[in-house]
């Protein structure tokens, strides 16, 4: 009896490590995947922008204002960012805890 349930305890104790070991991997995917996405956008929203201010610029025959309205443009959403950063802060959380009771 004694032999039976020191079995049951190394299972369940393997069968932990395992659960433990396949969140991280699901996790560590997560966040890779994660990383990749937004290191790609922020490329694409770069270039993007560029090409955008210098239309802009185009359009006012001076490529300097151009990038000025997309760098005031900035200014304005990361004044916004900073106002709601309590909320962005909590709905981040909230997502991460989301994930790990997954």
């Amino acid at each position: 009896m004694l032999e039976l349930i020191k079995e049951y305890a190394y299972k369940r104790a393997d069968l932990l490590k395992l659960e433990a070991t396949e969140k991280s991997v699901s996790i560590l995917g997560t966040v890779i995947y994660i990383i990749l996405a937004l290191f790609s956008a922020l490329f694409f929203m770069l270039l993007f922008l560029f090409g955008i201010g210098f239309l802009i610029g185009t359009y006012l025959h001076n490529y300097g204002y151009g990038l000025l309205i997309v760098a005031g443009l900035f200014l304005l959403i990361l004044i916004l960012v900073i106002a709601m950063r309590k909320s962005i802060k909590s709905m981040v959380a909230n997502k991460i805890l989301e994930s790990l009771e997954d």
